[in-house]
């Protein structure tokens, strides 16, 4: 996993939970559950829920923060 989207994850993560809210409706907050240290299971649940590669899903969480 990039280590930017790492500290995105860990620094924004609320901020950037609301906004996957708002763009992904069908997201449950199970799947947008973050524990640090856990970003690639974060990533993964998104990955399979959105249905992106998980480089998409990276570069979504990027351009998200």
């Amino acid at each position: 996993m990039d280590a930017n989207v790492k500290q995105i994850l860990k620094g924004n993560w609320n901020i950037l939970k609301g906004k996957f809210k708002q763009q992904y409706a069908d997201l449950t907050d199970d799947d947008l559950h973050y524990a640090e240290g856990k970003e690639d299971e974060l990533v993964g649940r998104l990955q399979k829920k959105l249905g992106k590669t998980k480089e998409e899903t990276e570069k979504l969480i990027y351009s998200m923060k």
